[in-house]
């Protein structure tokens, strides 16, 4: 029986996860499940699952979980905060680690997974983001295997020869990684509209059932720039290696290209329990109750370029890479400030980019060698984030309703 931790296991990519293992309850069983404040989903998921712990980021939350689980299940241990989180993620029951903590909150648990020689199942791309060279080192020095969850990366590692983690993508004949983006809710919108839409709007993913977080991201094409991100790291190449492709249908989920022309693609339906299910049983495959895909009725795939000025943050994201060191923290913690803030009803959509832009030239680079100063980086950036979410909220005339 495989051991699996959960972070954030009331989340899309929680219950996805939970959706697949209980098809294979002889195969895998909760060592933990995890969330920030959502009591009453973790108590109903403790009280199916029988874990042996259960986290809440939030110890107010916290408290009223084991308030809940006093009587009807005293056995299971809970936790409370970043500490809990990381305890969990590193302890000695848990063979697997699904890291699906939204944005840079899942950093410290997931390098502890890492750090533990875990079976890390990557959700969570903003760790990644954030500490780059540092989270891999801890991957390689501890023999931890690294396994992406992301639909795209997923799609990648599968395209790719079994010899890519040993060897650079050239001596394996990889000439380029076509990364897919469904274009989001806004791909068609006259650019003159995007002033105006609002959060329920821009949550309305088109092929996705995504949290609204990263529905916002996907949106701005933030999530595709931090995608990028990711690829580098995962398969150790540069952003000058990686195209973007849009692909409306989101069937292809990314695609491989090799130095004799061939190009490999992994195809399937939009759903996560595809690429869970594939990191959960890697190397061999599972049944992850996925709808078989039916291309007489996809009828026909579209491709296009994304268009820099009604994307730009996909352009600041590969800045923030060539620049090096902090530059990806800086990106990430100011776009999760601009999102939060645009989600409150605080500024507009077409702020998000701006309040980002702001903050890379404002915010010295500097190197990311210690934890220490990646989250002094994050700190650094989340305040000049929200100095600049304070101006525009003030043109903005304090806000609107966003729903």
């Amino acid at each position: 029986m495989i051991g699996v931790t959960i972070l954030g296991s009331t989340g899309s990519i929680g219950v996805s996860t939970l959706d697949v293992m209980s098809r294979h309850r002889d195969l895998f069983a909760p060592v933990a499940l995890t969330a920030n404040n959502n009591v009453q989903g973790l108590l109903a998921q403790c009280l199916e699952w029988r874990p042996q712990y259960a986290v809440m980021a939030d110890p107010d939350a916290a408290r009223q979980l084991r308030d809940g689980l006093r009587h009807k299940a005293p056995g299971i241990r809970v936790l409370a905060g970043s500490d809990g989180l990381q305890e969990v993620a590193a302890c000695a029951e848990t063979d697997y680690v699904m890291a699906a903590i939204v944005g840079a909150a899942g950093l410290l648990p997931t390098l502890a997974a890492a750090q533990s020689g875990k079976r890390v199942m990557l959700a969570n791309k903003e760790a990644l983001v954030m500490s780059g060279q540092l989270f891999m080192d801890a991957v390689r020095e501890n023999n931890a295997c690294l396994l992406p969850v992301d639909s795209e990366h997923n799609a990648i590692f599968q395209c790719m020869p079994v010899r890519q983690r040993e060897e650079s993508l050239p001596q394996v004949g990889v000439t380029r990684i076509l990364l897919t983006a469904s274009g989001g809710p806004f791909r068609t919108t006259p650019l003159s509209a995007l002033r105006e839409v609002t959060a329920d709007q821009a949550c309305a993913h088109p092929n996705w059932d995504m949290g609204r977080k990263i529905s916002v991201d996907s949106a701005t094409m933030m999530n595709k720039g931090l995608e990028v991100i990711e690829a580098c790291w995962l398969f150790a190449t540069d952003t000058d290696n990686i195209e973007v492709v849009i692909h409306p249908e989101s069937i292809i989920h990314s695609l491989v290209e090799y130095a004799d022309g061939s190009v490999l693609a992994q195809l399937g339906n939009p759903d996560m329990r595809t690429p869970i299910a594939y990191a959960l049983a890697w190397p061999r495959r599972l049944d992850a109750g996925v709808k078989r895909l039916n291309l007489f009725e996809v009828s026909q795939l579209n491709f296009a370029q994304p268009d820099p000025e009604r994307f730009p943050c996909l352009g600041l994201a590969r800045r923030a890479f060539a620049a090096g060191g902090t530059g990806t923290t800086l990106l990430n913690a100011a776009n999760e400030v601009a999102v939060a803030e645009f989600l409150k009803g605080r500024i507009r959509y077409t702020d998000i980019a701006p309040v980002v832009e702001q903050t890379l030239s404002e915010v010295a680079v500097e190197p990311a060698d210690t934890l220490e100063q990646i989250l002094h980086a994050d700190q650094q950036a989340r305040a000049c984030a929200g100095g600049h979410c304070r101006v525009f909220s003030a043109k903005f005339g304090g806000g609107h309703r966003n729903h």
